[in-house]
C-alpha cells in the first residue's frame, strides 16, 4: 500500500506537469528542499533554478527550504550576490563591466552579506512574492501574492505587501507552540495518511487528539 505521491518524483501527479517537487529538479549544491515541497509553474516549474538569482558559491549562501511548502509561479528569491559596496562614494559596481575597471573589485568584506535564505515547513508563498537575502520564513507561514518579503516572517502568520509586513497571525499563541512542538511535518507517510482528515480540518481541536 502506498501512503502518497513518491517523494523522489519529479512530478508527483504526472497528470498535472505544471507542479513539480522541488527537490528532485535542484542542481545547485547551495540550495536544498525539503520532501514534499513543490513549485507551481506552467512554464516550466523544473526552472524552478532559474528564479533563485544572484547565487554564487563564492559567497557560502545558501536557500534552505523545508518540506511540505506550497510555491507559486512567479517567486524569486534574491541571494546575497545581488549586493552592492554601501560604505563606498558610489554603488555602482565598475569591477564587472571590464575596459579596465576590474582595478576596483571589492573585498567580500565590502558587500552586505545577510546569510543564508530559510523558509520552513509547511510554508505557502503566493504568487509573484520576492524574497530578499538572509530572511527567515517561519513553519505555517503563508505570504500573500505580490509581496516582498524583506524582513523575518514568524511562524504561522500571514504576511503581505510591500515593504511586507505581519496581517495576522494564523491561530492564537497556544495553538502556534503547539503544532510548533508537534512537527507533523515530520511524521513518517503512514502516519500523515492516517491523519489527513484531521490535518486538513478547520476543527482545530482535532490536531490534539492525534496519537501514534
Amino acid at each position: 500500500m502506498t501512503y502518497g505521491p513518491d517523494p523522489r518524483a519529479v512530478y508527483p501527479n504526472p497528470a498535472v506537469k505544471s507542479l513539480c517537487f522541488i527537490k528532485n529538479t535542484i542542481t545547485r549544491k547551495n540550495i536544498t528542499a525539503g520532501d514534499y515541497s513543490y513549485y507551481d509553474d506552467d512554464t516550466g516549474p523544473e526552472d524552478f533554478e532559474r528564479h533563485v538569482t544572484h547565487h554564487y558559491e563564492f559567497l557560502g549562501d545558501r536557500l534552505i527550504i523545508g518540506k511540505f511548502c506550497a510555491i507559486a509561479k512567479g517567486i524569486e528569491f534574491v541571494m546575497n550576490g545581488a549586493n552592492h559596496r554601501m560604505a563606498s562614494v558610489t554603488t555602482y559596481p565598475f569591477n564587472i563591466m571590464g575596459g579596465g575597471w576590474e582595478k576596483a573589485v571589492p573585498q567580500i568584506g565590502d558587500l552586505p552579506f545577510k546569510g543564508d535564505t530559510v523558509v520552513g515547513n509547511d510554508v505557502w508563498i503566493g504568487q509573484h512574492v520576492t524574497v530578499m537575502p538572509g530572511v527567515r520564513i517561519g513553519d505555517g507561514a503563508v505570504l500573500a501574492a505580490n509581496a516582498t518579503v524583506a524582513k523575518d516572517v514568524p511562524p504561522y502568520c500571514i504576511a503581505g505587501g510591500n515593504p511586507c509586513r505581519v496581517i495576522r497571525k494564523r491561530f492564537d499563541d497556544e495553538l502556534i507552540d503547539y503544532l510548533l512542538k508537534l512537527k507533523w511535518w515530520d511524521w513518517p507517510a503512514e502516519k500523515i495518511f492516517r491523519n489527513l482528515e484531521i490535518l486538513c480540518s478547520a476543527e482545530l481541536t482535532a490536531i490534539r487528539g492525534i496519537r501514534d
